[in-house]
């Protein structure tokens, strides 16, 4: 397994002579633990090569995290794909005068999605979907309360802050009033959608009408004086510049030495099939691997860095592993279409345990499953995984 040592010394990166003045003043902050600047940031995106960011974000991870690699075992309810937003980006949703075309689960489907996986061991449940008006705050109480009866140990995550602010404002509760109703009633901890880019002028053109940066925002640290925790996306590659990513990070940067409530950092990459945005061009992998790399970099104070292989596709979040990220999410059990219909390389995205720890091995790394704030259950380093568990759908 890899350590720390079987790195290229960083060290003699920084001593090249050809090396950029400024990039090698960044590599020596790397090493003595400071933080970057935004300028540093932009400049890693517009000089930054793949392999000197690669290098330093590989320190940092091994540096955090030795050679684990988290997972967790879970599966996706996602209540309607009808949605009464307009997001340039999205293949997902159909908008609600058209609702005949999408899907709308009542409580009891729900309830029956979760009763699928009786007995067997997996540790969360992640609830997100369209914005539905008929699908209120009370509604998913009512489906909180029921989910939390049926198996109390089951982690229960949930909701973007687009999804919670609609259902906040329709039920005219401020939002520290909301998130404690959906909080009493079981909800665990907060997924990171929707946060897109929080540049004003961006959000204008992709997604115009939906909550806001400082929203979304308030409604995680909300969140996170509940004492929950949360995660925190970026939607990265469709019209945004590199300053407008160094600009998301950092504000989310700041809210995490503010609150320290964010579990972790998921860059999502824009896929551009069947949307509004299909004449927008998809970057390279080369431009993902670098994106991961200086996000780690940059968010100091984040703990995790994950890399979400239904949206990537298995190999190419493969490869992230040597780039910073820690993290692949879990198992999916093919419950989500989000980024299916959108034409990601996973049409029907599920791993078992066996296939995903293989595919971290493979990597080098140790494959470590979790629960959704990382309290470690299971290290799969040493387990030997027959042909049938590798086969296995």
């Amino acid at each position: 397994m890899i350590t720390q040592n079987d790195y290229p010394a960083v060290e003699t990166l920084l001593q090249d002579s050809r090396l950029d003045k400024a990039l090698k003043t960044i590599g020596e902050k790397v090493i003595a633990r400071e933080r970057l600047t935004t300028d540093e940031g932009i400049l890693l995106f517009e000089k930054g090569e793949l392999g000197y960011v690669g290098a330093l974000a590989n320190f940092v991870r091994v540096r955090m995290h030795g050679d684990k690699t988290y997972f967790n075992r879970n599966f996706h309810i996602e209540p309607t794909n009808v949605c009464i937003f307009t997001c340039k980006f999205c293949s997902y949703s159909k908008l609600y005068k058209h609702k005949e075309e999408g899907w709308e689960l009542s409580i009891d489907q729900m309830l029956d999605i979760v009763k699928k996986y009786d007995g067997q061991p997996v540790t969360e449940v992640h609830i997100v979907g369209g914005v539905h008006p008929k699908m209120n705050l009370d509604f998913f109480v009512e489906l909180l309360q029921k989910i939390r009866a049926h198996r109390p140990d089951l982690h229960l995550k949930g909701f973007t802050a687009v999804e919670l602010d609609y259902m906040f404002r329709k039920a005219k509760l401020s939002v520290e009033e909301g998130m404690k109703k959906l909080h009493d009633a079981g909800l665990q901890s907060l997924p990171g959608g929707g946060a897109e880019i929080f540049n004003a002028d961006i959000r204008a053109q992709i997604c115009h009408d939906k909550v806001d940066a400082d929203g979304w925002l308030n409604i995680h640290r909300a969140a996170h004086n509940l004492g929950m925790h949360t995660n925190a996306t970026m939607l990265y590659g469709h019209i945004e510049q590199y300053w407008h990513r160094v600009d998301h990070m950092e504000r989310l940067r700041q809210l995490q030495d503010e609150t320290h409530g964010f579990n972790t950092f998921i860059p999502l990459k824009f896929r551009n099939k069947d949307n509004e945005m299909e004449h927008v061009g998809e970057v390279s992998v080369i431009e993902d691997l670098r994106l991961y790399a200086i996000a780690r970099l940059y968010m100091d104070n984040f703990p995790h860095l994950k890399a979400y292989w239904p949206m990537l596709g298995r190999q190419s979040a493969q490869l992230t592993l040597s780039f910073g990220v820690n993290d692949l999410d879990g198992t999916i059990d093919d419950t989500t279409k989000i980024y299916s219909m959108a034409g990601a390389e996973e049409q029907n995205p599920s791993m078992n345990t066996a296939q995903l720890a293989m595919l971290i091995k493979q990597a080098g790394r140790r494959p470590v499953e979790r629960d959704t704030v990382y309290n470690e259950i299971k290290d799969y380093t040493d387990v030997v995984f027959s042909d049938e568990e590798l086969m296995a759908k």
